[in-house]
């Protein structure tokens, strides 16, 4: 299960209501920076804006490639480790916005992990260190370190064998 946190809603369906959980200034401030990184070559540039404009907790020598979308509302909730890759046009949300309630949770991505190309990854999932998640993958669980995983959703392929 995702370590989500709940908030049901009465009238309209959440994302009609959702400027009562972000204010529009912070909504349109986060989406020029996410569209600006969005297409930036530089990994540097990109991650002093993912940290000091959006919050977000970035480890040195990670890089978001090319058309990575990050949380539009909640972009400080998402922490990634050192040494991380995150491949062409992932997604990475921090919230879901349903019909009676919508849900937040933190996205954790460790150490040295690969995060394959157009990948969506959900709120409230910790993705251990050294771990692999392949192409296309939808990450609606917690992945565990060193595991390579794939496929929508996901399912594990193989884990690292522990030394003993």
């Amino acid at each position: 299960m995702r370590n989500v946190e709940r908030y049901p809603v009465e009238g309209p369906n959440a994302l009609w209501q959702m400027y009562k959980t972000v204010s529009r200034v912070k909504a349109v401030k986060n989406f020029i920076c996410i569209q600006f990184t969005r297409y930036c070559p530089s990994l540097p540039v990109k991650n002093w804006v993912y940290r000091n404009l959006l919050g977000m907790k970035v480890g040195s020598h990670t890089a978001f490639a090319l058309m990575v979308m990050v949380d539009v509302f909640f972009p400080e909730r998402i922490k990634v480790g050192n040494n991380t890759i995150i491949g062409y046009n992932t997604t990475i949300l921090t919230h879901e916005y349903l019909i009676r309630e919508y849900r937040l949770g933190e996205v954790v991505i460790g150490s040295g992990v690969m995060i394959g190309a157009n990948t969506t990854i959900l709120p409230g999932v910790t993705i251990g260190d050294g771990a692999v998640v392949a192409a296309g993958s939808v990450v609606h669980k917690d992945v565990e370190p060193g595991a390579f995983v794939g496929g929508n959703p996901i399912h594990t392929i193989t884990k690292e064998q522990q030394s003993k």
